[in-house]
Parts: structure tokens; sequence; C-alpha cells
């Protein structure tokens, strides 16, 4: 017959004890985080949406492109919690996981909301005072609405920790186990899903203010498509003569340089030209100098078929960020940066 002592010290019961300790942790914080969700998700359907529905101050397009899916999160926080507070979890989380399209619209919409925020608190003096109002009341604590607008997508990150925490920490015999390792699954590829949207919106606006950048006939859709990765100033050294500063705008597929105009110009200043337009998938990329640490800069070798670059940067951390850009654009297929624009169609 065991002891107790001998009992206590047995692995695997040690384990599931950690297991179980680490379990009802997380169900506690998954708990206790949805209530403050949830009221938090209440007062912008309350003391927003429905007054402005009641009101008439925005037009409906106006007011859905501003909250998107926001009620029927709402609904389905408020279908979820006493799932949670009976202790139900793995039914209430797998059932759950029919409403996650939800938070893939959301995200969708996201910077739609955004903009739309702005030009709203810009131009419409009656929406501003009853925002204004509104941010006032003590429920909100001082949080205004541009603060709690991305609220869904925080908590969505916050579901993929908690329930996987929760599923790892379940032991494979219990009655929920299989229940909250499919939720826990579908969770995290809605959390995918919506980051890939997340960057690829990011990706938009580069594109859009890269684009303002440029000007001249050549630079006409020039960045439609394409995945931003990093744009400087670098010197362009020639064979002959003194090195050159230019910009360069890096994106998946091409290398762009692009030459200040002139400060002086009417119509342009401070908007660049076109100069060429390098294709990363037929570069050969080197190091000349600058591969250990120092202040002395660097110089790097493009080659490409009809043409040899020698960019050089006296900052040698900038020129190491642009050299492990580069190498990122030559070796990853153009497809991996497409999926992102998948994903957020």
């Amino acid at each position: 017959m065991e002891s107790p002592g001998s009992v206590s010290r047995c692995p695997v019961r040690q384990q599931r004890a950690r297991w179980e300790r680490k379990r009802v942790c997380t169900a506690r914080e998954l708990l206790e985080t949805e209530r403050r969700y949830q009221e938090q998700l209440g007062l912008v359907a309350t003391y927003f949406l429905g007054i402005l529905k009641a009101k008439g101050t925005l037009r409906p397009p106006e007011r859905q492109t501003l909250f998107g899916t926001w009620e029927r999160i709402y609904a389905a926080s408020l279908e979820l919690l006493p799932y949670l507070e009976e202790g139900h979890w793995g039914p209430g989380l797998e059932g759950f996981c029919s409403h996650l399209d939800l938070y893939t619209q959301f995200a969708a919409n996201a910077e739609s909301s955004r903009t739309t925020l702005q030009e709203l608190l810009k131009k419409n003096k009656r929406f501003r005072r009853f925002v204004q109002l509104q941010e006032g009341r003590p429920e909100f604590r001082g949080l205004q609405l541009q603060d709690l607008l991305p609220l869904p997508l925080q908590r969505l990150q916050e579901y993929e920790n908690l329930i996987v925490a929760l599923a790892e920490n379940t032991v494979p015999n219990s009655p929920d186990y299989q229940q909250l390792t499919r939720a826990a699954r579908r969770v995290s590829e809605t959390a995918q899903r919506v980051h890939a949207i997340g960057q690829s919106q990011k990706n938009d606006q580069h594109l859009l203010r890269v684009q303002a950048l440029l000007s001249g006939r050549k630079a006409k859709g020039l960045t439609s498509g394409r995945w931003f990765l990093r744009q400087g100033w670098l010197l362009v050294v020639p064979p002959t003569g003194e090195p050159r500063p230019r910009m360069f705008f890096l994106f998946s597929d091409v290398l762009l340089m692009a030459k200040p105009r002139p400060p002086l110009h009417l119509l342009k200043s401070g908007t660049f030209v076109c100069k060429a337009l390098y294709p990363m998938s037929q570069c050969q990329l080197n190091r000349v100098f600058g591969h250990s640490g120092g202040t002395c800069g660097g110089l790097l070798s493009l080659s490409f078929p009809n043409e040899k670059l020698l960019l050089m940067s006296t900052d040698h951390e900038e020129l190491s960020r642009w050299y492990h850009s580069l190498t990122m654009a030559i070796s990853t297929h153009p497809e991996l940066f497409s999926s992102h624009r998948s994903q957020k169609s």
C-alpha cells in the first residue's frame, strides 16, 4: 500500500495538479475579462449606437461603417457569458465559435471605421458634440470612442491566448477536452486571418502614402498590388564621380529608385520622380563591405541582368536593415505576400 507521501510525489499526479491549477486560473481570468469586455461592448451599444439610431444623427450607412458588426458581437458575448459563469467551458466556447466570422468582418471594416470616425469628428459638428458628451459619462472612465472601437480585435487576441491555454491545461479524459481543443483551433485560425487583414490594411496605407510621393507619368499605378517593405535614402556610387543621394522604395517584387523634385518646383515640390525600377527576382545581392559592426557604414552590390548598382550608407545599422529587407524580397516568393490579400478578400 502506498503512503500519502509517495502518492503526493507521483510525477503524473503532480503534473495533473499543475494542469488543474493553471486551468482554474485561466478559466477565472477568461470569466472576469469577459464580464468587463461585455460591459464595454454594452456601453458603446447603449450610449452610442442606440442613441444615434434613435436621434438619427448619422445616416444608416455611416453608422454601419463606423460600428460594423458591433451589435452582433455584443449579442455573441451575451450568449457566451452564462456558459462561462456556470462552468460549461466546452459547450459555451464551441458554440461561441459560430460567431467568429463577426470578428473577421469587423477586422475587414476596421480601417474604414477609423477613417469614417476621423472625418465625422472633423466635419459633423453635431456628431462631434454628441461624442464629447457621451465620452464625458462616468461609465466610460475617461475612455474615448476611438479607444473603444478596436476593442473586439483586442479581445480576439485575448480569446486566443486564454482558450488555447485552457485547452492545453485540460486533461484529455475531461468531458470538454475535445470541445475546448476544437474551439482553440478555430479561434487561432480566426486570429491569424484577422492579423493578415490588419497587415494588408497597413500595407494599403503605405502604398497610398508612397504613391502620393511619386509624380510624373511613370509613377502612375506603380504601387498597385504590391507589398511595401522599406524606404529610405541611400547613396548611389557611380563608376566615376561622387556618390549621389537617391530615395529608394523597396516592394515585394521591385526596387524603385527615385530622385527628389527641386524644392522650388511650382506643383510637385516634395515629391519624387521615378528613375528606375529593378525586378528583385533577377537580383544578386552582396555586401562589399560593412559585414561587422562599427560606425563606418557599408556598401551593397546589387547585380541585375543589364545593370549593377552600388549602394552606400554611412550608417551601418541602416545598411544592415536594408540588406535584410532586400534579402527577404529576393528570397520570398511573391505568392506569400499576395496571400495576405486573399485573407482580406
